[in-house]
Order: structure tokens, then sequence, then C-alpha cells
């Protein structure tokens, strides 16, 4: 770090100084890991803080999108979103690294452009389409969705995009796809942590035809208004709000419709932990932890009262039905 001597003649401007409440904020966090009070809790937390004050506004400044507000029942339009810059520098995306704050620092070498999905397996229409072909398949809209992690935090953003089923409904589905299969980009020259043991790459995740079509399955180009940041799945992923946010498949490439139930990345890394429908289910605790309760991230700061887990994050009038004579504990 250059500390500036006031002999140099060199003035440090006031936009560069971190405010008083963020810095004494930080030594009070540091004070508490260093007599082991809260530990790596609190560790990645102070990171993720920290971090968040060094992000520019927008990350790599993404071209505005242009969306109606979706008046799709389910969408949640009470609640506050999560600050941008809290939903840009804590993520899951382990293909930029296994800490919540790797992919903000790492996911500026992800290449989105040129990007290609391909459609493909049971269908009546498989294709190749670039990103502007996928952006015209659908009206645009901004959906305000929660998102809870398995991990026990949750998040509020506001989504761009269209429900998947606009594309599915055009690559006509034949009778024998149950499944889609969501295959994601894994390109070690762009993605550091591509080929690390933690999980079975490219990264792959899975609904149930029926899922995949539901209209809050959202098929999303941007949040907050703009691109999608990398760290958060640039140029296109998935979003399906009732599950956990591993689901939610990011940097898609490929989409195949299948016959059988696909093998997923989590699944095939614990099968006793990550269950392949992963609906969000207080009742039902990962073998580590408690799923019954959540923290809002940027909601009053890490020691804030934990909100009580929703069954479906909250959509159960909306997705319950697709599970109706279904043991949700078994079929985790």
């Amino acid at each position: 770090m250059l500390i500036p001597s006031r002999a140099s003649g060199f003035h440090l401007p006031s936009s560069e100084i971190t405010p008083k409440d963020v810095y004494e904020g930080r030594r009070d966090l540091l004070r508490l890991m260093a007599g082991g009070a809260a530990g790596a809790a609190l560790a990645s937390w102070a990171g993720r803080s920290a971090l968040a004050q060094t992000l520019p506004p927008r990350p790599g400044k993404q071209a505005p999108l242009q969306a109606a507000r979706s008046a799709v029942p389910g969408a949640v339009s009470l609640e506050k979103p999560t600050s941008y810059l809290d939903a840009t520098s804590y993520n899951n995306f382990y293909e930029f690294g296994t800490d919540k704050a790797d992919p903000a620092r790492n996911a500026h070498t992800l290449k989105t452009s040129p990007w290609t999905v391909e459609v493909e397996g049971l269908v009546r229409k498989p294709g190749k389409y670039g990103l502007d072909d996928l952006l015209k398949l659908g009206a645009q809209e901004e959906r305000i969705y929660r998102l809870r992690c398995v991990e026990g935090w949750s998040m509020v953003i506001p989504w761009v995009g269209y429900s998947l089923a606009e594309l599915i409904r055009r690559v006509e589905p034949q009778g024998s796809a149950k499944y889609v299969e969501f295959v994601t980009l894994a390109d070690k020259a762009t993605m550091p942590y591509v080929g690390s043991r933690v999980l079975d790459w490219p990264y792959t995740e899975g609904l149930r035809l029926d899922e995949a079509m539901h209209p809050l399955t959202l098929l999303a180009f941007g949040m907050y208004g703009e691109m999608l940041p990398p760290q958060n799945g640039a140029p296109v992923r998935l979003v399906v709000p009732w599950k956990y946010g591993f689901k939610s498949a990011k940097s898609i490439v490929k989409i195949r419709f299948v016959e059988k139930e696909p093998s997923t990345a989590w699944n095939k890394a614990a099968r006793q932990e990550y269950g392949f429908y992963s609906n969000v289910n207080p009742e039902v605790d990962h073998p580590r932890w408690s799923q019954a309760t959540e923290r809002r991230i940027g909601e009053d700061g890490l020691f804030a009262k934990k909100r009580k887990t929703l069954m479906f994050n909250g959509y159960e009038a909306q997705v319950g039905q697709l599970y109706t004579g279904m043991d949700l504990k078994k079929f985790y």
C-alpha cells in the first residue's frame, strides 16, 4: 500500500478515502476475528464488504437493457432489492473460485462475445442461437425474484429476461422429452478454476420439462436493467426462483432435451447433500446445517436477525402443484 508523505505534496482525492463508518466497521470486524468471536463467517463477510467498496458501479460498463416490469404472478414486488454492489460481489460461481468474493475478482477474464447456445436432443427444431438471436425470441421483462442459496443466504434481485418457455415452444420438444439439461461453459483459458477437483466439469444442471416450462422459470440476460456482469453468469443464465441457487445454471452454452433425468454437477459431487429437485424447503435440512432460516445479504449487517425460510422460497402458490403427491423429503 502506498502511504503518501506530506512532504511529497501528494494529496489523496477525497473520493478515494474510505468513509469513516466503513473503516470503523471493518476495524471492529477485524478485532472480533482476532479474538475468535466469529471465525470464518466474519472473515467472509468482511472480505465481501471490503470488495464491494472497490468494485466499479457497473462492472464492465455493460450496455443497458430495455425491459418492461413483469406482471407474472409470483414476482416479488414489495421487497426491497438487494444493492447492486452486494449482488455482484457475493456470488457462487466455482469456475472462478470457491470463495464468495472470488467471482467478482476473477470473472473479468470471461469472454462473452461471440456467444452461441446450442439446442439439441429430443426436439423437432434443433439449432444454434447467437446471443442476438436469443434476445429476439422473447419480450424482455424485469422480474424481481428472491434468490435463496443452500448455504443459508438470500437476495432479492431485479432480473431481466423472458420465460424459458418461449424458447422451448419454438424448438418443439418431442413427446419423449421429459427433462431439460443445461450445460455451461468450461473454458480453462478464461475460467481459472475449471479443472479443479471440486466438481466434474463442465457444470451441468437439469429440470423436469414442466418445471422448465413454468412461467416463473427465466432465461436471464441482465439484472438491474443492464446486461449480466460476468460474475453473475453472463451473457445468459437460468433463474429458477423456487429452487436453491445452484440450480440456476450460469453462462449456458447448451440446452439439451432428454428422456431420462440428467446427472447434475452437485448431485454427482455429493448425492446425499444435493438432490436433483433442490426445492427450497425449510423442513429438509442440509446434512451439515439447518435450512429453516436464512440471512438476507445487505440487511442490517452480519448480526441481523435471520428470516424464516419460506416453502418453495415463497412461491408455493405458484409452483406447489408441480409436486402434488410427491414426498418432498425423498425427492429433495
